[in-house]
């Protein structure tokens, strides 16, 4: 299962990414091709990670890249 939401999580990244870096979460259960559940795990992993934030109140919320993510460490 692990694997699979951190599939989702580059799908949404990806989607992001090519939606001007934010969506409504609607928008995103709609286009990307996933159950709705893999996809809220991937939002909150990557909420949890800061590479997104997360706006509003449901059932509106908007999801954003994060324009000032973590740094990775090498």
């Amino acid at each position: 299962m692990i694997t699979w939401i951190g599939l989702c999580a580059g799908e949404i990244w990806r989607y992001l990414d090519t939606h001007e870096g934010t969506a409504s979460l609607e928008a995103m259960v709609a286009e990307i091709d996933a159950p709705r559940e893999t996809i809220l795990m991937a939002v909150g992993w990557l909420a949890r990670e800061k590479y997104i934030l997360i706006e509003g109140y449901l059932p509106d919320f908007k999801v954003m890249l994060n324009s000032n993510p973590p740094k990775k460490e090498t």
